[in-house]
């Protein structure tokens, strides 16, 4: 992990670069009564200090009811402790208009359009969110209803997101809790140089989205969501060109998927099994590929599985994974996975593929019965060189022997999850379509007795297997 070390001092250095010189909001005019629509005297501190060479903007204690606020090059937004800003509602129409999309809308709304959100920022640097405050989205939708073209009735829009920086460079959140944030928490889109540290957040839909960015770290944060992903990579067109999301380190982080604000106020109430909760995802979104990622001693709790995807024609390749807990596993403990959705310009003609994913020191307990550790490529181009080691799972079991001659779907053109496809031929490893696979240590049980058998290979060469066992071996 030198990488990751030297990439963390790398990201350090420009923060320290900024103005010390200070801007209080309440100078501007902000009302800390909950009431007063006040985000325009943000946009002012934030404005001053930007035309000065850049500063702190600092949101005393007490709470501020806000639209749009836009964060601006060399300026650091600081909370005290007790600060909270509250997103308005639709109602007070504080939101900035969406910008103009040309074109073909290959990804939802929520990847296109940054501007119509709570805290944004549009080709700025050296900025930073930091200090004890929080954020209630209260006012955000989480519902994806944008679409490409002119906003319908040119009017302003709803809030759609607590924050969204698009392509930034030099940037840092750290220490921040939101509450229910819009249909994302956090977007970086296109961002180069990233730090995320020390953030809570406990949401209705994604939590941390990190799209098309270089030279990223999310560390030390908890992410709880029960909607939908929690910490997910993806490399979507929304920059209408191929980029890929490489260089990116997530370590020391916990998802969850408990029920919307139980994770905060200490209760922790798992929610029904939704289609998706918790987890950390590389996809859906995967126009330009991942590279060079790296997921350490993270822990889950009523989480989905680790999920790395690649549907959309980009490549995914250097995924290294080293020491993941899931508690209470749902769906499945690990899904690697390439497909042709192809959600891009029809031009393009190269296939989604995926290689060099190394994955060790993995513990999933509870793990549903529907599907064991998928391992699946496409015909003709397999996934290539992927290493599983000291592996251990305890799933639920109680899966039909009448499985093991199941067809399982091709991925194909389907949208790429376990949960739609049903169970899988074998409750341990089911892999398909893949080149170069090696399992080492891999220890698997089961709580109720288990008809199909441990491991299922189709279309795969040169296997290496070492020390893996479990029932109906």
């Amino acid at each position: 992990m030198k990488l990751t070390i030297s990439l963390l001092a790398y990201l350090l250095i420009p923060f320290s670069l900024l103005s010390a010189k200070d801007y209080n909001v309440k100078d501007y005019g902000a009302v800390a009564d909950g009431k007063t629509l006040t985000n325009e005297a943000f946009n002012k501190a934030l404005e001053a200090a930007s035309n000065n060479g850049g500063g702190r903007i600092i949101v005393p204690a007490g709470e501020y009811l806000c639209g749009s606020i836009r964060m601006k090059s060399n300026t650091e937004l600081h909370f005290e402790d007790g600060a909270k800003i509250i997103a308005a509602p639709e109602k007070y129409q504080a939101y900035d208009q969406r910008e103009q999309w040309d074109g073909p809308q290959y990804q939802d709304g929520g990847h296109t359009f940054f501007h119509n959100s709570l805290i944004w920022a549009d080709g700025e640097k050296n900025i930073s969110i930091t200090g004890k405050g929080f954020i209630d989205g209260v006012g955000l939708t989480k519902k994806d209803k944008e679409k490409a073209g002119i906003v319908e009735g040119g009017g302003v829009d709803t809030g759609d997101k607590s924050i969204a920086f698009k392509l930034c460079q030099n940037v840092k959140i750290k220490d921040i809790t939101i509450y229910r944030g819009g249909h994302f928490a956090i977007i970086v889109t296109g961002c180069k140089k990233t730090l995320i540290d020390g953030v809570t957040i406990d949401t209705n839909r994604d939590g941390v989205d990190i799209d098309c960015c270089k030279d990223l770290i999310i560390q030390n944060s908890i992410v709880n969501t029960s909607h939908d992903d929690a910490i997910v990579l993806k490399s979507s067109y929304a920059l209408k060109k191929v980029v890929p999301c490489e260089n990116v380190t997530v370590k020391n982080c916990t998802v969850t998927g408990y029920k919307c604000g139980t994770y905060l106020d200490g209760t922790k109430v798992p929610e029904p099994v939704n289609w998706v909760c918790g987890r950390i995802k590389l996809g859906t979104e995967s126009n330009g590929g991942y590279r060079n990622i790296y997921i350490k001693d993270c822990k889950g709790e009523y989480s989905s599985g680790l999920a790395f995807e690649s549907v959309d024609q980009g490549l995914m390749e250097n995924i290294y994974v080293d020491g993941v807990t899931i508690n209470h596993t749902h769906h499945y403990p690990i899904y690697i996975t390439t497909g042709c959705r192809n959600r891009g310009p029809k031009e393009r003609t190269d296939v989604s593929t995926g290689r060099n994913i190394f994955i060790k020191n993995v513990t999933c307990l509870h793990a549903d019965s529907i599907a064991g550790i998928i391992i699946t490529g496409m015909p003709g181009t397999p996934l290539e060189n992927i290493s599983l080691k000291n592996i251990t799972v305890q799933y639920a079991g109680g899966g039909k022997a009448e499985y093991a001659d199941k067809d399982y779907r091709e991925q194909g053109t389907n949208y790429p999850e376990p949960k739609f496809a049903g169970f899988t031929p074998s409750y341990g490893v089911f892999a398909r379509h893949v080149r170069g696979l090696k399992l080492t240590n891999l220890n698997f049980s089961v709580e109720k007795p288990e008809g199909r058998p441990m491991l299922k290979f189709i279309d795969v060469e040169d296997v290496e297997i070492k020390n893996v066992n479990g029932p109906n071996k």
